[in-house]
C-alpha cells in the first residue's frame, strides 16, 4: 500500500509523555486512542496539547494548551523549569494519511498498530526515523544515552540496580501495549508498532518489527521484518527470515498468505499466496531461477521467482540431485495445533 492509498482516518488520545533535554518529548504512552470524525478533526486541528502535569488520566485536567514543535517551548509555557524525565499528561490528534509531525505523533501511530486499531501499511510512517530519538530503555524508564550514567549513579545511590534492556529508537511493545489473546516468549523481540492478531504465538527466537505482524492465529519462530504481514493460520519455522524494506534496496513488500509454512532456516524474498510451503533451508529470492513442475513432476517452464509472487498453493523445494529450485502444486494442508494458540 503506497502513501496515496493510506485511508485518511483521525485518532485522538490522552496519554503521558516524558520530557528529554530541551523540553521535547522523547516518548509517549496512549492507552486508549479513539477514532474521531473528520469534521471534529478539522475544527480542532491535528497536533499536541499539554493538559497538565502528572494529571491522572481518569480525571479532567485543565483546558488543553496547544504546543508547537513537539513541546519545544513547554518549560516557558508551563511557567516552570521542568527537569528531564518530567512527565506531562497530553492530548494528541493525528491524521493517519499524513506523515508524523512529532515524537508523540509517531508514538500514537505505533500504538494504533499494536492495539489493532489499524493494520500494517494503513498508517503513514514517512520520516518517522528522523523523529524517533535513540534511547536507553532501562528498569527506571527511558533515558537519553548521554544521561544514562547520571541515572545509573542516582539509582545506585539508593542501593538499587539499573538494568539497561536495549539502546534503540523503538521500545518493546509490551512496555506500552499487551494485546489480548497473544503469547510472547521473549518480549524484547517484539517492537512497539508490531501488529499481533489474536491467537498469535511468538516463540523465543521469533521477532516482529514495527508496521509488520500477523492477521490472526499464527506460529512465529522466525523473523517478521518491517512491512511484512503474515496471514492467518501460517507458521514461520525456527530461524525463518523475511526480507524487509528498511535497508538493502528491497522495494517489494513481502507478505505471507493464509495457511503457509516457512520451514526452519528458510528465507523469503517474494510475496507468498495462500497455501504455500517453502522447504527448510531454502532462501527464495526474487531473482532465483525456479523450475515450475506439474503434478507428475514434468517441467513446464523456468522463471524467476518474482514471476510467481502471490501465487497460491505452491511447494518450493530444492532438488537434492540437481540443486535446482522447484515449484510444484502443494497438496499438503497446514494445520496449526489449536491448543497451542488458545492464549487466555
Amino acid at each position: 500500500m503506497s502513501r496515496g492509498d493510506i485511508p485518511q482516518r483521525f485518532f485522538a488520545a490522552r496519554g503521558r509523555g516524558t520530557l528529554g533535554q530541551g523540553g521535547s518529548f522523547i516518548e509517549a504512552w496512549f492507552p486508549q486512542p479513539v477514532e474521531v470524525d473528520a469534521e471534529t478533526a478539522q475544527s480542532e486541528g491535528t497536533g499536541t496539547w499539554v493538559t497538565g502535569r502528572l494529571d491522572r488520566l481518569d480525571r479532567p485536567g485543565p483546558s488543553p494548551r496547544r504546543i508547537d514543535d513537539a513541546g519545544r517551548d513547554l518549560r516557558e509555557r508551563t511557567g516552570a523549569g521542568l527537569p528531564e524525565g518530567f512527565e506531562c499528561s497530553l492530548l494528541c490528534l493525528i491524521d493517519t494519511a499524513a506523515a508524523p509531525a512529532s515524537v508523540e505523533d509517531a508514538y500514537l501511530r505505533l500504538h494504533l498498530l499494536s492495539l489493532r486499531l489499524a493494520r500494517p501499511h494503513e498508517v503513514c510512517l514517512d520520516g518517522m526515523f528522523t523523529l524517533m530519538p535513540m534511547l536507553c530503555w532501562t528498569s527506571a524508564g527511558p533515558v537519553e544515552p548521554n544521561r544514562l550514567e547520571a541515572l545509573r549513579s542516582q539509582v545506585r545511590s539508593r542501593g538499587e540496580w539499573l538494568r539497561v534492556w536495549s539502546v534503540d529508537r523503538f521500545p518493546p511493545m509490551t512496555d506500552y501495549v499487551v494485546p489480548p489473546g497473544v503469547r510472547i516468549a521473549d518480549t524484547a523481540r517484539v517492537r512497539l508498532g508490531a501488529h499481533l492478531g489474536e491467537g498469535t504465538t511468538v516463540m523465543h527466537e521469533g521477532f516482529i518489527n514495527f508496521n509488520a505482524g500477523t492477521l490472526g492465529t499464527a506460529m512465529i519462530e522466525g523473523r517478521i521484518s518491517a512491512g511484512v504481514v503474515v496471514g492467518e493460520d501460517s507458521d514461520l519455522g525456527g530461524g525463518a527470515s523475511t526480507m524487509g524494506t528498511l535497508s538493502g534496496g528491497n522495494d517489494v513488500v513481502i507478505s505471507v498468505g493464509r495457511r503457509c509454512l516457512l520451514g526452519a532456516n528458510s528465507g523469503l524474498g517474494i510475496p507468498l499466496g495462500d497455501g504455500c510451503t517453502v522447504e527448510a533451508g531454502l532462501y527464495l529470492t526474487a531473482a532465483a531461477k525456479v523450475e515450475v513442475l506439474d503434478d507428475s513432476g514434468a517441467l513446464l517452464r523456468t522463471v524467476k521467482a518474482a514471476e510467481l509472487a502471490g501465487a497460491d498453493n505452491l511447494l518450493y523445494i530444492r532438488n537434492s540431485l540437481t540443486g535446482a529450485i522447484q515449484a510444484r502444486p502443494n497438496r499438503r494442508v497446514i494445520d496449526l495445533n489449536p491448543e497451542i494458540h488458545i492464549n487466555e
